[in-house]
């Protein structure tokens, strides 16, 4: 982080964050994942199901849910991970659950009527928050509000924010009452479940799986802000876990009853990966798009998308 903020003020240090950033994915990566082909060709994980407190699946030795997406030469490992002779890589992931599962938790009519009209639910924030048109929003406005959306779910806090962007904590502070003011229901809730959670001493998923939140009565500031945080983003990043590992029964179960050679062999959190015959792809991406979609009723629609292709690369 410091060495990002010093990159403009002599170009080593540019250069040293580059050869750290090949070091790590040449390290960890290629000489790592190359070390652990087994005899058939392939790279087999471990899924933890109890290990993190949200519920999410965990994956270890080797871990294959932290395969880079975020940066274009980490996305180029996936190029790496290819289907055998005539099969195909499906990929399907759901799009922007957090936030429906957000919109669809808090109840707030103005994100519901967003995500129902199917637009661009940052831009509409964008507009929102900034006073403008949405056809007036600016790619900078959509990106800030991007940031103000996930950061809002994660339970973010003026100073966070105004480090993400790059901006002062006076000016985040402003972007975040501005959504708050415009979507009030997400506000309301956010108060809600803090206090719930103080009260009960544990928060929930909307299935009713629970975490206990000791940390929320702590008389140490650090510890019982840790505590609100988790309070605002356990439920809704628990949903995910919940409504994911339901899809995977249906999708699991549904190829089996067709009779299909596709068969279910990774997860990565909002995504799930299909090896599958070439002749199978498009029936096998309805089955994924339709049994994603129908995992969990929301009051908001759950997207879903799928992509193939001979590498996770193609198909992602």
């Amino acid at each position: 982080e410091v060495l990002e903020k010093l990159q403009y003020q002599h170009p080593i240090v540019s250069l040293v964050l580059e050869y750290r950033q090949l070091t790590k994915l040449n390290s960890t990566y290629v000489e790592g994942l190359s070390k652990v082909i087994a005899p058939d060709g392939r790279i087999h994980t471990s899924f933890q199901n109890t290990v993190t407190a949200t519920g999410r699946l965990s994956s270890t030795e080797p871990n294959l849910q932290n395969i880079p997406v975020r940066t274009e030469l980490g996305a180029e490992l996936r190029k790496m991970f290819v289907a055998p002779a005539g099969k195909m890589l499906v990929d399907a992931d759901y799009s922007q659950i957090e936030l429906r599962l957000l919109a669809h938790i808090a109840g707030d009519e103005h994100m519901i009527a967003a995500f129902r009209s199917g637009e661009d639910i940052h831009t509409v924030t964008a507009s929102q928050v900034f006073g403008v048109a949405p056809e007036q929003v600016t790619h900078e406005m959509r990106r800030r509000a991007k940031a103000v959306n996930f950061g809002i779910v994660y339970g973010i806090s003026p100073f966070s924010l105004s480090q993400d962007l790059g901006v002062t904590v006076a000016e985040a502070k402003a972007y975040m009452d501005a959504y708050f003011h415009r979507f009030p229901g997400v506000k309301a809730y956010m108060d809600q479940v803090v206090e719930r959670a103080r009260a009960d001493g544990y928060v929930e998923t909307p299935m009713h799986r629970r975490r206990a939140l000791p940390e929320i009565k702590s008389s140490n500031h650090n510890m019982r802000s840790f505590g609100e945080r988790v309070a605002l983003n356990m439920p809704i990043q628990g949903a995910a876990a919940d409504i994911i590992k339901l899809a995977m029964v249906r999708v699991h179960r549904h190829l089996k009853e067709a009779a299909l050679e596709a068969r279910l062999i990774m997860q990565v959190h909002d995504e799930l990966i299909v090896e599958c015959p070439e002749a199978e792809a498009d029936r096998v991406k309805a089955i994924l798009v339709r049994e994603m979609e129908g995992a969990w009723p929301l009051s908001v629609p759950l997207i879903a998308e799928a992509h193939s292709g001979k590498s996770w690369y193609e198909a992602k």
